[in-house]
């Protein structure tokens, strides 16, 4: 998959000098020279990496530092900073503003293409470490692992035929809202919910029977009567 790396100004001409390499890499550079043309740009399309060329004054080093930190405050992809400071202190100050990395511009262009992929290796890992994060799900004992597509509750496994898995997984996801048999019907089946009643409800007591500890009591897939059905 081609990576998007949006170059904030150019004022040393990394577009010229990076834009034949990030080609060969498989890297679509886009160009905003401006902080409205930077925010349209971040807003209109998936973008995987900054890389912002700013001028940072000696003293205080300016509103550079303060043009990093409100990028940092509109985006998480990672900051590249170059710059022509070459301070210890403006490295220090880039990286505290929230910047991932500093390069002093003139540096060798393999070693900032270097620097770039480093940095979109550990972006993309972490992107899918939080998908993975995000497929798992839980309402006090009962977990449910999308990626293992495994059900347990209190740490034992449950076995779910797959409409049972699909139908827990909707409710959980939905956590605390009241679905209808209309609606968890056409969820599943994709299809109008004609006579769906008697097929709900046998799948909701099968799953009920094989993740409560007391169906009759159910603590996490409860009937709200005359409305549908909800977990937690």
């Amino acid at each position: 998959m081609e990576k998007n790396i949006v170059v904030f100004n150019n004022h040393t001409g990394i577009v010229e000098t990076m834009g034949p390499l990030f080609a060969g890499e498989g890297l679509h550079m886009l160009v905003a020279s401006t902080m409205e043309e930077l925010c349209d740009t971040l807003a209109a399309g998936q973008m995987h990496l900054m890389l912002i060329d700013v001028e940072l004054e000696e003293k205080g080093l300016g509103s550079g530092i303060e043009m990093i930190a409100e990028l940092r405050n509109k985006s998480r992809i990672p900051i590249i900073v170059v710059s022509r400071q070459m301070a210890e202190t403006a490295k220090i100050m880039a990286l505290n503003a929230g910047a991932d990395d500093y390069v002093t511009a003139g540096c060798n262009p393999l070693e900032l293409l270097a620097r770039v992929k480093s940095q979109l290796r550990r972006y993309i890992q972490l992107a899918n470490l939080c998908a993975n994060i995000d497929s798992i799900y839980r309402v006090d004992g009962l977990e449910i692992n999308d990626i293992r597509r495994s059900v347990s509750v209190e740490g034992r496994e449950v076995k779910l035929t797959p409409i049972e898995y699909k139908i827990l997984r909707l409710l959980v996801q939905q956590k605390g809202r009241v679905l209808s048999i209309g609606q968890i019907y056409e969820a599943i089946w994709h299809m109008q919910p004609i006579g769906a009643d008697n097929t709900i409800a046998v799948h909701i007591r099968h799953i009920r029977e094989k993740i409560e500890s007391n169906p009759k009591e159910p603590r996490y897939l409860k009937v709200v009567w005359g409305t549908g059905y909800k977990v937690g």
